[in-house]
């Protein structure tokens, strides 16, 4: 079975996970939990969204992310990639810390929030690694508590939903509303969405409204083939003319490979077009694309490589 689109919608609230691949650990010390909520900080100044909570476990993460232009898949990849190459820098090695593409399941934020950010705190508590959330130092938890500064941690929606004047009252009451929970087990629902359709979380009419929604937008045309070789090469400073050469410059290959790669996964040319416009054999570009992939799959592809797709908006998480 094809697997569904990502939904976007703007000031849609998501419940966020990611594993590491086959179980394994994403974060090994302090200083990795410390460089991923740098990264965190950036892609909230780089792209505008908000995190309502979080907890880093040793081996996945929860996020409740609430975008607004960019969509989460941007908002994903961005942060997977520049995490995996922190990663596989400091342990010299290459390869995949994902496990496949993130889950994420867009949340009726008027109803479940507060539920959200509970549930998502108390994660280490379900995982028996503490007995109280405030004991595990790698979540929004102690932030909510006010033990804890985190600018980039927005808290005031949550909080606000406990209508008091005072904000040391606002925390105690949050503090009493999660505690209230911390029997409760695994929900399905905030992994596995509604029976309707298991990308989103909400009462019937929530459902039916982003469908439609989604539904009522026309549909985008794809990009350009110029406009993907023209940004490519701004990147990679080099103009389409350098690019037809005869020559064994590996940047020029390489953007070569990206502007094949991206023409492909948006819909702008073939594989077999592109080789024409650059003179060049199908079968050595098509051996290029696929290197561009295995690297970004590995997180270890050029910064020129990563900086270009990002330009051109595609998610390769």
């Amino acid at each position: 079975m094809a697997r569904k689109p990502r939904l976007h919608v703007k000031g849609g609230l998501y419940h966020v996970m990611l594993y590491g691949n086959g179980g394994s650990a994403i974060y090994h010390s302090d200083a990795d939990c410390c460089r991923f909520y740098l990264l965190l900080q950036e892609g909230i100044e780089r792209y505008g969204h908000k995190i309502h909570g979080f907890c880093l476990m040793p081996n996945h993460l929860h996020l409740a992310v609430q975008v607004e232009n960019v969509p989460l898949s941007k908002i994903m990849q961005n942060l997977s990639f520049r995490y995996t190459r922190w990663v596989n820098q400091q342990l010299g090695r290459v390869g995949h810390l994902f496990q496949g593409r993130y889950q994420a399941v867009l949340v009726d934020s008027d109803t479940y929030l507060p539920d959200l950010v509970r549930y998502i705190h108390l994660n280490p508590v379900r995982c028996e690694l503490v007995k109280d959330p405030k004991d595990y130092p790698w979540s929004g938890h102690l932030a909510y508590l006010g033990e804890e500064e985190l600018p980039w941690l927005t808290m005031d929606p949550v909080l606000d939903h406990f209508g008091a004047k005072r904000p040391i009252t606002s925390r105690k009451r949050y503090e009493s509303f999660v505690l209230e929970a911390i029997k409760q087990g695994y929900r399905e629902d905030f992994h596995r969405g509604s029976e309707d359709d298991a990308r989103i979380l909400g009462e019937e009419r929530f459902v039916e409204r982003v469908l439609r929604g989604k539904e009522g937008q026309p549909k985008k045309r794809p990009m350009a083939l110029e406009v993907v070789i023209n940004r490519v090469c701004k990147v990679y400073g080099v103009t389409e003319k350098d690019l037809q050469m005869v020559g064994r410059r590996r940047d020029w290959a390489e953007a070569r490979s990206v502007i094949a790669y991206a023409a492909v996964v948006l819909g702008s040319s073939t594989l077999t077009e592109v080789a024409d416009r650059f003179r060049r054999d199908v079968a050595t570009l098509s051996t290029g694309v696929r290197r561009i992939t295995t690297k970004l799959k590995a997180g270890r592809a050029s910064i020129f490589a990563s900086k270009a797709l990002d330009r051109l908006q595609i998610d390769y998480s």
